[in-house]
């Protein structure tokens, strides 16, 4: 069956370790895609307004399934916007605070994203590389904003005993999930990037056999599992690899370009 939906996640994936993609390469291919009736939907945990930066001529003709699933737009459309209660947001920044872990804590919004006063610089401009707005706060309680998630970064080696730790102290309210490189994020039950897809599919009446998507880290494994053309990358994390069923190069060899090139010629 012809695919019919494209969905790549963009860290480690579809980016490479610079953050850059082949943009000549990807634009032959999107325009086959467009002549085949193929949607592309970016798919990540990442802030939509960065995800937009990424592809500044088609950014109003595509689709995106940002914040790991708790914002999904479809050409300027907000289809989802997912909010946690407060009850949640103050669960969760306590948790921080006893774990003196402010410092590296990133408080996911709809209208930006916020980091305490006190983080440093190299801290700063290191995050604002992943989300074009962002702001210091005096108070995380001084946030006047819809809380789509909570975005933290540890050590690798610390990641294992924190998502323990999550899962036992705040697992009733929200799902610590990895995404690679000592990040965790804290997202809404049952949102996630599969729900995300599964909204557009239903909207373009688009079957799970007619989907592919391509992911690296642990907050693929949903959208993985529940497509029918699955595939994790080379350098994909060994439960992402269990997940998917079939394997792209890696992010630094154009693995999902490569794949697109190969799906493309389906009938």
């Amino acid at each position: 069956m012809p695919i019919k939906l494209i969905a790549v996640d963009m860290d480690g994936t579809f980016l490479d370790s610079r953050k850059e993609f082949n943009k000549e390469r990807f634009a032959a291919l999107y325009e086959r895609m467009l002549e085949k009736d193929i949607r592309f939907v970016v798919a990540s945990g990442n802030q939509y307004y960065q995800l937009r930066s990424f592809f500044p001529e088609i950014q109003d003709d595509i689709a995106f399934v940002a914040e790991n699933g708790a914002f999904v737009v479809d050409r300027n459309k907000e289809l989802s916007v997912g909010e946690m209660t407060q009850d949640t947001i103050d669960k969760v920044l306590r948790i921080f605070k006893e774990l003196d872990a402010y410092s590296k804590l990133v408080v996911c919004g709809k209208n930006s994203a916020y980091v305490d006063k006190s983080v440093s610089d190299y801290f700063y401009q290191n995050t604002k590389r992943f989300y074009h707005r962002l702001k210091r706060v005096d108070s995380f309680s001084e946030i006047d904003d819809i809380i789509f998630k909570f975005a933290s970064g540890f050590g690798e080696d610390e990641v294992p005993a924190l998502l323990e730790h999550f899962t036992r102290e705040v697992g009733d309210v929200v799902s610590p999930v990895p995404t690679g490189h000592g990040s965790i994020d804290l997202i809404i039950p049952g949102m996630h990037k599969a729900s995300g897809i599964q909204l557009l599919q239903k909207l373009w009446g688009i079957s799970d056999e007619e989907t592919a998507a391509f992911g690296d880290s642990g907050n693929d494994i949903e959208m993985l599992q529940h497509v029918a053309y699955s595939f994790a990358m080379a350098n994909a994390s060994d439960d992402v690899k269990k997940a998917a069923k079939y394997r792209a190069l890696s992010n630094n060899e154009e693995g999902v370009l490569a794949a697109i090139e190969q799906l493309l010629e389906m009938e």
